[in-house]
């Protein structure tokens, strides 16, 4: 049994990834936490068991703790575990990967806008975990690697940027504990519709599965339901009718983004899930609709990027940081808003 984390980006249909918990009972005597799991998890040795708590990817009632630490009646003990057998439905495919970055414990790739990062129902080939699988069967010095492309987060199929991915298991289960104190860095870019009232705004409210569409995501400003989810956003030009903007990630909800600037009023440019592909502001003038439907063809897809990225290498400590520019559709989209707002003022 091998430690690993559970990433709040990661989807819960992740293979990689399984979430436990285990409730200490009343009359449990105080014990060493290390002791008490290698006594209740089979195949799991004291030294693994050791590595998986000052990894952070066990915790107690919520917290980090030492190995020392003496279980008490009641804690809670949770826990992640890698699953290291591949799945044998995943068809390794030669599709080329831009790497941003790559060393023996990890490489950052740039995602095109239009590819799945996994498959799934209805997306089982072409995918990033494809184009990994393959990568990952050339390298015949990562025994034990083999099928694993080591995911620890992902990003949406038309939304393109920047991911981390792991090599070995130790660099997962460090890079995936980053993610779940939230101490990676990351700013998206993202043209949305109308201009806030706010050059910058934090948007804390939890994020869930619509009740109607589970394909889509509500917000729930009254609390009662969804996720924490925190989005902070800066306005880094305002265009009249619409603004390109940086978001930065608190948490890392399925269409965080996506939905948070919906639910401010301002969803993202061609977004046909959340609003975004209709004309949202501006004039009725023909010419105008023109000019906006002949943006929409220029991308076709949510106007969002994953343009940074920031994490401490799991096995150097260094801090990393990386970046990658918009591609061609967002960025020739964005100089057409630029001229057409010089035009008309």
């Amino acid at each position: 049994m091998e430690f690993f984390e559970d990433e709040e980006e990661y989807s819960p249909e992740g293979e990689n990834i399984s979430h436990f918990e285990i409730a200490v009972d009343k009359g449990q005597s105080a014990i060493r936490l290390d002791k008490f799991l290698t006594d209740k998890l089979p195949h799991a040795s004291r030294n693994k068991v050791q590595k998986g708590i000052e990894d952070g990817v066990v915790r107690v009632n919520g917290n980090r703790v030492k190995t020392n630490y003496k279980i008490k009646p009641s804690d809670i003990i949770t826990y992640w575990v890698a699953d290291s057998h591949r799945d044998t439905e995943v068809e390794p495919e030669d599709i080329p990967l831009d790497i941003v970055y790559e060393d023996d414990e990890l490489l950052v790739v740039n995602k095109p806008a239009g590819m799945v990062v996994h498959p799934a129902h209805g997306n089982w080939t072409g995918t990033l975990v494809n184009a990994l699988v393959y990568y990952f069967d050339q390298l015949p010095e990562m025994s034990g690697n083999t099928g694993r492309p080591g995911l620890v987060h992902r990003i949406d199929k038309d939304t393109s940027g920047l991911l981390v991915i792991a090599k070995s298991e130790s660099a997962m289960t460090q890079l995936a504990a980053q993610f779940f104190d939230h101490s990676i860095d990351r700013s998206y870019i993202a043209l949305v519709w109308g201009e806030p009232k706010e050059e910058k705004g934090t948007i804390d409210v939890p994020v869930g599965r619509s009740a109607k569409n589970r394909k889509v995501m509500d917000v729930f400003p009254d609390r009662d339901q969804g996720k924490h989810a925190v989005t902070h956003y800066s306005v880094i030009q305002q265009l009249r009718y619409v603004s390109l903007i940086e978001c930065k990630l608190e948490t890392g909800r399925t269409h965080q983004i996506r939905a948070h600037m919906k639910y401010l009023g301002h969803p993202l440019f061609n977004d046909a899930v959340y609003g975004g592909d209709k004309i949202r502001k501006g004039t009725q003038f023909s010419k105008y609709k023109s000019f906006v439907h002949n943006c929409f063809k220029i991308l076709p897809r949510q106007a969002l990027h994953a343009k940074s990225l920031g994490f401490v290498h799991p096995k150097t400590k260094e801090n990393l940081f990386f970046e990658k520019e918009m591609p061609e559709d967002m960025m020739q989209v964005i100089d057409k808003w630029r001229k057409y707002v010089k035009e008309i003022d």
